[in-house]
């Protein structure tokens, strides 16, 4: 049995004493597409910061390509985007990439950043434009590029369709389904059950610390008697 892309095994996350995460088991293939959906305070940032080892959590362990994860080169494999994605304002587009280049140990190229940029539906002007003028959308869209020409194995994104229009939104769509057919590997959070439906191998709904439902879309709607995902996430969760 191959070693997954990422395992998490009786996680458990408390705030002040208050329960967040509660013996979460999650296996993710290598080459899997997976979704984390939730209402909001559901835990699914939590979950990711736990596995940056952002944040400590009181018992269970994670894996990254079998390696625990708070080891630096377990998390080399990964490319990260956070929900809040700020980047520092003083620098520009260029050379916040120059920078996620080096820490990556890559080189930065100008015409991979511009066929970034096309693919994910950003103007080549903001390469030479302060961060701190790009709008939400801009600003998004540029997170996603470095992570994508940082050409990992793995991409964790915490709500990626977060300020996209409709056509970037298809754009990053269709720039997630590229990198799964490389064999990458992808789990991301989201509030958007039709991307969730349209996109993940498998879902996994959080919900009081707890993973409620772990499998396909489709093996979702059957599992509730739904016959849309909205339906058989209301019905999970309630």
């Amino acid at each position: 049995m191959s070693t997954p892309a990422l395992r998490f095994r009786q996680l458990v996350k408390r705030y002040a004493g208050t329960p967040v995460l509660e013996g979460i088991d999650l296996d993710i293939a290598a080459g899997e597409c997976v979704g984390l959906v939730g209402v909001n305070g559901a835990g699914k940032t939590s979950l990711l910061k736990c596995l940056f080892d952002f944040v400590s959590f009181e018992s269970g362990s994670i894996e990254i390509f079998g390696h625990g994860h708070r080891l630096a080169q377990a998390r080399r494999p990964l490319a990260f985007l956070p929900e809040r994605f700020m980047p520092p304002y003083y620098l520009t587009g260029a050379e916040f990439l120059k920078y996620m280049a080096k820490l990556h140990g890559n080189t930065y190229d100008i015409h991979a950043a511009h066929a970034m940029f096309d693919a994910l539906d950003l103007d080549h002007a903001a390469l030479s434009m302060p961060v701190r003028k790009h709008s939400k959308g801009m600003t998004q869209k540029l997170g996603l590029a470095a992570c994508f020409l940082a050409d990992k194995q793995a991409y964790v994104l915490d709500e990626p369709m977060s300020g996209l229009d409709p056509k970037a939104r298809a754009r990053l769509k269709e720039r997630l389904l590229h990198a799964r057919s490389q064999g990458a590997t992808v789990f991301f959070s989201s509030h958007a059950l039709a991307d969730i439906d349209e996109l993940c191998d498998r879902m996994a709904i959080l919900h009081g610390g707890q993973l409620r439902f772990i499998g396909t879309p489709a093996a979702c709607r059957e599992a509730y008697g739904a016959a849309t995902l909205e339906q058989a996430f209301l019905a999970c969760v309630h």
